[in-house]
């Protein structure tokens, strides 16, 4: 699973000798995220998250460390948790928009693809160059696809023309149709929503 990590924010009005400090403070911060992305990476996501949580204790606005705590939360499996954190740096940087992807991944994993919908829509009006997006959005449309397509079998069986859609989706995300008949709805399983690649 790729990770979102999004660049570092700055004040474009920052005072010179302001700047200089954070230019030389910017090494230790980098070398932060860096230990925190290798704990992460060589699966030790408890050691990752302590060291983010001591972090952010002592510079709770640092919205990259924030994000990371959130992508350290859903490796974790505690999807209530990363919720919470993605939503709120949503309504602290609501310019932000990987929070809103994540919060989309998050919301698709539980079949809630109205939700992760909107968070998609989001994302894209705040970066409409954000392909992650758009493509993830073109996965959760697929899914709320499907299960119209579901609805309308079950009102209409004898339509032949809803089952030959349902497994063009089946066959898209990779869900099994020979096992299946051709009238049986299409699991909600969860949709596999990629999350941006970290910038360096």
């Amino acid at each position: 699973m790729k990770h979102a990590l999004f660049s570092r924010l700055s004040l474009a009005t920052a005072l010179p000798a302001a700047l200089l400090l954070a230019l030389l403070s910017g090494a230790v911060h980098a070398d932060d995220y860096s230990d925190v992305n290798v704990l992460l990476r060589q699966g030790k996501s408890t050691e990752a998250l302590a060291k983010a949580d001591a972090y952010i204790a002592g510079k709770p606005r640092d919205p990259q460390m924030r994000f990371l705590r959130g992508v350290i939360l859903t490796e974790q499996g505690k999807q209530a948790d990363a919720t919470v954190a993605f939503t709120q740096l949503t309504q602290d940087f609501p310019e932000l928009p990987e929070p809103y992807n994540n919060l989309a991944a998050l919301y698709a994993a539980q079949s809630q693809f109205d939700k992760a919908r909107a968070a998609l829509e989001m994302a894209i009006r705040l970066n409409p160059n954000y392909a992650t997006a758009y493509e993830n959005l073109g996965d959760v449309y697929a899914r709320l696809a499907a299960q119209q397509y579901t609805r309308a079998q079950q009102f209409a069986s004898a339509n032949a023309t809803v089952a030959p859609k349902l497994t063009l989706i089946r066959q898209l995300f990779g869900t099994p149709t020979a096992a299946a008949p051709a009238q049986a709805p299409l699991p909600d399983a969860p949709v596999t929503v990629r999350k941006p690649v970290r910038a360096k």
